[in-house]
């Protein structure tokens, strides 16, 4: 009991405020929707959350509209500008306040169907003024593609596939059912179960209202073993008696909310802690691959094959087929969604964080980016080079790290013919050709602050201690969730073996009184 009191005692102590920014951002975290209006101003953040030569994420695409104007897009939302890049305008009005709500995942323009862009919250279509909300038949739809085939217009999102054609005036989406993969063995990730355990949406809104109290118990665990810890040593400096009589009160008044609290829910609070150092390197590495049955009656045990699988969306005119990106690799169909979509035998490197660039780039060949790099991609045959080093990329069937060389966030083909990388950290780089991009405008970056749900992103993956530690800041997240298993299951301990001992001596006297009245 002494051992678990002491190490319980210093451990939290230590571990205290990262707990309690961690039990914080959580929380919100939850709530992306309700938080996106919120934005910070990235001056308030360590140098590298500040925009440099187009770095993290500024760009992940363009589309050209016009002789001279081409639309660029992404985290900083929609700008136009022209070929040579010398002039930039604010293309955002109409979308809700606050940067989330204007991060671009996709655009698409065309003289049929006209341009709409897509966003983590909807789908939006430009009326040559504003932006304005297309209601597709799903509610809060994360749209990852907007694709133009013939005179249809497909919308991708997370989970389903819609579509509009010109005799609805791209009005009246209806939802393609897709069939499921040919290797479908009805699993899912690890990852994937470990994740929506974590943040509480395996059983959905209400999983997250039991996961933000879990976040509120940190927080009450933290303030009491605070008031437990500096209480005492403020005890010692008093002499007035009636002073310490109410500050003892307080005292004990805590500490019995802090075992109450701390206690009773610890089972839940193993859990969701244990489920948290998993989310991160390294030991995210090894159950990345691994596929498990999917938990009955919650989120995860639904109906759609694709739920929350589908990442990107293609169509190759010279093949007449569908490639489907998804988080478990790239599908195709050949007959319009008629069948099981098959799988490539032989499938391009992508990052555990998702695709960030699906193009064709030739006959039979696909450019695939992601953090894990740029590669050129044949499926037909299976070979696939770096696009960068311009060497084989060669499978090894080990599991590496979630992070390349060059974290491919977004890339742009100028009328030029040059070809642009947009590397999350570094920024723009120039694979083919000159880079045409000036030093981002004073325009851009007012317009560009970083939103209250990613400041929150960063601090409960321990990248905001990036630059005090490192690359040793990915370490923080695993080292602290061990230690704050320690910290429960020591504090539980201090509180349950007494209450046994107590126990036991109560029974040992009841059962003695009980032998003498016998006697």
């Amino acid at each position: 009991m002494k051992f678990f009191r002491k190490y319980h005692k210093w451990f939290s102590v230590v571990a205290t405020l990262f707990i309690l920014f961690f039990a914080v951002s959580g929380i919100m975290l939850n709530h992306r929707e309700q938080l996106s209006g919120v934005d910070i101003s990235r001056k308030l953040l360590p140098p590298v959350y500040r925009y440099n030569n187009w770095n993290l994420a500024a760009v992940k695409g363009s589309v050209t509209t016009g002789n001279d104007s081409v639309l660029v897009y992404g985290n900083i939302g929609v700008w136009l500008t022209d070929h040579h890049y010398q002039t930039f305008r604010d293309m955002n009005a109409g979308f809700p306040a606050g940067i989330d709500n204007r991060k671009i995942n996709t655009l698409s323009w065309s003289k049929a169907s006209g341009l709409y862009a897509g966003t983590l919250f909807g789908l939006f279509r430009f009326n040559g003024r504003v932006w304005e909300t297309v209601v597709l038949p799903v509610s809060r739809p994360r749209v990852v593609r907007v694709l133009q085939v013939g005179d249809s217009l497909l919308v991708m999102t997370r989970s389903n596939l819609y579509f509009s054609t010109s005799a609805c005036a791209y009005k009246g989406f209806r939802e393609i059912t897709v069939p499921k993969g040919e290797d479908n063995d009805g699993r899912i990730g690890l990852f994937k179960t470990i994740w929506v355990i974590h943040s509480g949406e395996i059983y959905g809104f209400t999983g997250k209202l039991i996961v933000d109290a879990i976040g509120f118990i940190f927080i009450i665990l933290c303030i009491t073993g605070l008031i437990c810890f500096f209480v005492p040593y403020r005890l010692r400096m008093l002499k007035v008696d009636q002073r310490r009589t109410k500050l003892k009160t307080f005292n004990r008044s805590s500490l019995k909310w802090h075992n109450v609290i701390g206690s009773w829910p610890i089972l839940i609070l193993v859990v969701n802690t244990t489920a948290a150092i998993f989310l991160r390197p390294p030991l995210l590495i090894p159950i990345a691959p691994v596929r498990v049955a999917k938990i009955r009656f919650t989120e995860l045990d639904n109906p759609n094959p694709w739920f929350d699988r589908f990442r990107d969306l293609l169509y190759d005119t010279t093949s007449r087929r569908y490639l489907v990106a998804t988080s478990e690799g790239v599908y195709y169909s050949d007959n319009r969604f008629g069948s099981d979509l098959k799988v490539f035998a032989n499938q391009p490197p992508v990052s555990v964080m998702g695709i960030n660039v699906f193009e064709k780039c030739g006959p039979g060949s696909f450019l695939v980016g992601s953090f894990s790099g740029i590669y050129e991609w044949e499926p037909a045959t299976g070979h696939t080079i770096d696009y960068i080093t311009r060497t084989d990329y060669v499978e090894t069937g080990q599991i590496g790290p979630p992070f390349g060389n060059v974290t491919v966030a977004g890339y742009i083909r100028s009328s030029d013919s040059s070809a642009l990388i947009f590397d999350y950290t570094h920024g723009v780089i120039a694979v083919e050709g000159k880079n045409p991009l000036p030093p981002m405008p004073q325009s851009i970056l007012a317009a560009s602050p970083v939103s209250l749900w990613n400041t929150c992103l960063e601090i409960h993956t321990g990248r905001i201690f990036e630059p005090v530690l490192g690359p040793f800041y990915i370490l923080v997240v695993p080292l602290v969730g061990l230690v704050t298993l320690f910290i429960l299951v020591s504090g539980f301990f201090a509180w349950w073996l007494p209450r046994k001992k107590r126990k036991n001596r109560e029974l040992a006297v009841d059962k003695n009184v009980t032998m003498m009245t016998a006697g």
